[in-house]
């Protein structure tokens, strides 16, 4: 018996199923949402410019400087300046730079001023050319006739109106240290919060009225230009900082250091913690009232061990037999120790 495939009994084009029924349903709804939309869509736009502006109005307002300056030092504050002045080629130099721009706050500015030798060596060193190149340091030359050949030379630099204008605009903070000063990075205590003062430095005795010594000092510049307006100092006399120091401490309304308050740094009088230390010739002319005593020397070196960078200190195995650390040494077992390793010189 043959068999034959089932087939829709009066099937045709036009049965209607359940598929072709959802198409053309969809189809006329598609027509009807089309004809709906010229009416509503000035609706919709209003509606999406809304929201747009809703959601412009929470984002935050954010200013960008396409035209930033090409000078790196404004990024520092102008106003501070910590400077050196050494014509001297000195071989601590550049560590003892490097460590005081570490332990100075970062907004200070540097500036060493010194001789074409001492610049040139200054320069030299990758790590001194990275802050000349972010704009924290600047090594400068003074050009003619300005001198710094002799501390006489700097003395009268520092006590002329000039200098300042010239070399100097627009600093209000200076300060001050030579190649045997030192800041310790153990103080507690940072250079800002000494802004309020007109000059801070360390006293030559423990009832100085001017606690002022300038071989690590903090000087207002507002106050030195009104000294240099109506004074003048005459060569190869008192020190800079003397000088200074007689003048601004009878000046009517500035705050400077006297005895123990207002000192910044250790020099002839003993202070604990100090921020900072002036060892004078890199300890060839250390005070014996600070220095003499060897538990107090420990104790000072292991609060700033910085100081090892600007002291010409020797080792304990070089000591002589006997050396007491305190300063007296045992000189004829030093003698004796001299007399047999260089050979007797007879006239």
């Amino acid at each position: 018996m043959a068999s034959h495939a089932a087939t829709p009994s009066n099937g045709g084009l036009f049965v209607v199923t359940k598929l072709r029924l959802f198409l053309a349903i969809s189809l006329a709804l598609t027509w009807w949402t089309a004809s709906l939309l010229p009416s509503y869509q000035p609706m919709i736009k209003a509606s999406f410019k809304s929201r747009i502006e809703e959601a412009r109005q929470k984002i935050p307002s954010i200013t960008v400087d396409w035209t930033p300056t090409a000078d790196p030092r404004a990024a520092y504050d102008s106003a501070k300046l910590a400077m050196i002045i050494e014509p001297r080629v000195m071989p601590h130099l550049v560590p003892q730079l490097l460590h005081m721009i570490a332990v100075v706050p970062p907004d200070w500015r540097f500036l060493f001023i010194g001789s074409q030798e001492s610049v040139t060596m200054m320069g030299r060193s990758t790590s001194v050319k990275h802050q000349q190149i972010v704009g924290k340091l600047d090594l400068m030359v003074l050009p003619d006739p300005w001198d710094i050949s002799s501390k006489e030379m700097v003395y009268r630099t520092l006590t002329d109106m000039r200098f300042y204008n010239e070399f100097l605009p627009g600093v209000e903070w200076l300060l001050k240290y030579e190649y045997d000063s030192i800041l310790c990075a153990n103080s507690e205590v940072s250079l800002n919060e000494w802004l309020d003062w007109h000059w801070a430095g360390a006293p030559r005795t423990a009832d100085d009225r001017f606690s002022g010594n300038g071989g690590l000092s903090l000087r207002r510049m507002s106050a030195i230009r009104k000294i240099l307006q109506f004074q003048s100092r005459y060569n190869d006399t008192a020190p800079e900082d003397e000088w200074f120091g007689q003048r601004l401490y009878i000046t009517p309304g500035l705050k400077v250091a006297s005895g123990l308050e207002g000192a910044l740094a250790v020099e002839n009088v003993y202070m604990d913690k100090p921020m900072g230390f002036h060892v004078q010739e890199m300890g060839e002319n250390l005070p014996a009232e600070v220095w003499g005593d060897h538990e107090r020397r420990k104790t000072m070196l292991d609060y700033c061990p910085e100081l090892y960078m600007v002291m010409n200190a020797k080792l304990d195995r070089e000591r002589c037999p006997g050396d007491s650390k305190d300063g007296g040494k045992c000189l004829l077992l030093c003698l004796l120790v001299w007399s047999l390793k260089v050979p007797l010189l007879m006239p």
